[in-house]
């Protein structure tokens, strides 16, 4: 099982801004998306200005 880390997602959801936490292992562009499409699925929304850090 592999090492999760809680991070907190910011980004902007159709225009508007938005953050999520999640556990990922890297903290990467690549693996926030993945969170974020899982959690809004494969709709017509649009994920933009993605940025990743560590949660307090």
């Amino acid at each position: 099982m592999a090492q999760t880390t809680k991070y907190v997602i910011k980004y902007k959801l159709n225009g508007e801004r938005r953050f999520e936490f999640a556990q990922l292992e890297h903290g990467t562009e690549a693996e926030a998306r993945a969170a974020l499409d899982a959690l809004h699925g494969a709709g017509e929304d649009v994920i933009s200005e993605i940025s990743v850090s560590k949660a307090l």
